[in-house]
């Protein structure tokens, strides 16, 4: 064997892969916005009095998609689109072929990358159950976070990790508005081809879906937070409590902005499947 050339063969294989990973991500983001679509139906329907669920989550969304007809492979098909888009951000966060290097920030992001991606492997196993055996896994997001909240409590110093995470939630949530108001989503978008009155449709649109994101993560840190402090697990929650929590601070109105900018944050996962930068 002539080991001069394992190099040139694994600069081959890289190339095969990668356009496999990139189609898998952008089937992701269709399958992300797809269930952040859902979810704002849902919500929006309980704010506007037509039915619906104040307090929509990702499992809930796959049981009424499973509920649609054809339901059964649409399911199917957005667990495999998570799947990729697991496999892309775990990718992204080992490999960092964005190039963000080992400083604390880039640090920071690469585990990002890795959680989230670690967080829709286990929403893709939910989709896969459910269209197999009409089984979701288990219960909602919520009873978990509060079952995994109730053990972490229940170690020494347990306390100071949710408090740490809550911290972690809470600044995600802040780098979401950031992003929302000052980032410059054109870097990650490629939209060079896009006339200039769709491109600013397209960054509006986006703003807004960010925007209401961080919202949301915010109010699931100060749920977490509470939980902690008060040592009462049943004061956190997951996607579908922080929805509860905001109608009952907010009323209707602002909580009907919200679900809508969930909507538009489905919208946004959509434009990314198509217009995204994705280096793999």
């Amino acid at each position: 064997m002539n080991l001069r050339s394992l190099p040139l063969v694994g600069t081959s294989a890289k190339r095969e892969v990668a356009p496999w990973i990139e189609a898998f991500a952008r089937v992701g983001f269709v399958a992300k916005g797809v269930l952040y679509m859902t979810i704002s139906a849902l919500a929006a329907s309980a704010a506007l009095g037509m039915g619906g669920k104040a307090d929509p989550d990702s499992k809930q969304a796959l049981q009424k998609l499973f509920e649609a007809p054809f339901g059964r492979v649409l399911v199917a098909i957005v667990a495999l689109g998570l799947v990729g888009y697991a496999a892309w951000r775990i990718i992204d966060g080992i490999a960092d072929p964005e190039r963000r290097g080992h400083s604390a920030k880039g640090i920071v992001l690469r585990a990002s990358s890795v959680v989230r991606g670690v967080i829709h492997l286990a929403l893709a196993f939910a989709a896969g159950m459910l269209a197999m055996y009409r089984d979701n896994g288990g219960g909602g997001g919520g009873g978990r976070v509060r079952e995994w909240v109730g053990k972490a409590l229940a170690v020494p110093g347990g306390v100071y990790i949710l408090w740490g995470v809550a911290a972690g939630l809470l600044g995600y949530g802040v780098y979401q508005l950031y992003c929302a108001f000052r980032a410059k989503l054109s870097k990650e978008l490629r939209l060079g081809r896009v006339s200039s009155s769709a491109r600013r449709a397209i960054i509006g649109v986006s703003r807004f879906g960010i925007a209401a994101r961080g919202v949301v993560f915010g109010t699931i840190a100060v749920m977490l937070y509470t939980a902690a402090r008060d040592h009462a697990p049943r004061k956190a929650g997951g996607l579908g409590d922080s929805l509860r929590a905001l109608l009952l601070e907010l009323g209707p109105g602002p909580y009907l902005a919200i679900a809508l900018g969930l909507g538009a944050y489905g919208i946004y996962e959509l434009i990314n499947a198509k217009y995204r930068r994705i280096r793999v």
